[in-house]
């Protein structure tokens, strides 16, 4: 695997909190935004403290499985709630639908690769960045819809770097060391991608759209806590912190 590196990166420490917390939250790293809007709301409204420890999908889904604790569960990715479901990890009762996940291809301003779609990631010399089909939710959807459009064989000589978390997709875009990145388009609309990157859309018909769930998980210390706190990210002061941050809602 070939492996560049990022001059700046997001590092993201778990670190033990003064006290423990009310309640413990998994959650996808590219929803780190809205979440911690949320988490901030929540928190002076209930009086209460909430940890949300940020990763890739696969790495959340894996803690859940070796049984560390967490009381609300907040992938990239639908799968992960229906696998988790399958396991006994969370309430089948409490699983609700969120917001939609739309990938995208996040290029340099000034798109100096000139890509304007799927096929040009293929195309000889472009820098290619994709999310590690083992760990975000991003990089397995990447690979599925590449495959789909018969371009992961052609594409995958041009990957530069299989990147951990979509978050750092972002940074490898913006920092100009790639040239184009399959990443969740309403990360386009973070700080840090303000006037560094572009959008190139995916046709529709070769997209592959996600949906982002909440549920509370079965091993819960906390459940009336939970529910409160998964029925909020789905309200409708939830859904309009979502759509602040680039976020479509799964009714429309």
């Amino acid at each position: 695997m070939k492996r560049i590196w990022a001059v700046a990166m997001v590092v993201l420490l778990w670190t033990a909190p003064v006290r423990a917390a009310d309640l413990m939250v998994f959650s996808g790293a590219g929803l780190m935004k809205p979440m911690e809007e949320m988490r901030k709301n929540f928190e002076r409204q209930h009086g209460v403290t909430v940890d949300v420890h940020y990763g890739s999908s696969g790495e959340i889904f894996g803690m859940i499985a070796a049984g560390q604790p967490c009381d609300v569960l907040i992938p990239g990715a639908e799968k992960y709630t229906l696998d988790a479901l399958d396991n006994g990890w969370v309430e089948k009762e409490t699983i609700r639908k969120l917001v939609l996940h739309l990938p995208a291809i996040a290029v340099p301003k000034g798109n100096p690769a000139n890509v304007k779609g799927l096929d040009d990631l293929a195309r000889q010399g472009v820098r290619v960045s994709i999310g590690d089909p083992k760990a975000p939710a991003i990089g397995r959807v990447s690979k599925k819809l590449l495959t789909k459009a018969k371009l992961w064989e052609r594409v995958q000589p041009n990957i530069e770097v299989y990147a951990p978390t979509v978050n750092q997709l972002l940074i490898y875009v913006a920092l100009n060391q790639v040239d184009a990145a399959l990443i969740w388009k309403d990360l386009t609309s973070w700080a840090e991608a303000k006037g560094k990157i572009e959008v190139v859309d995916i046709d529709p018909g070769r997209n592959i759209i996600k949906t982002i769930p909440t549920a509370v998980c079965t091993r819960t210390k906390n459940r009336a806590l939970a529910l409160e706190f998964n029925n909020y990210v789905a309200s409708a002061d939830g859904l309009a912190i979502w759509g602040k941050w680039g976020f479509e809602p799964c009714a429309k």
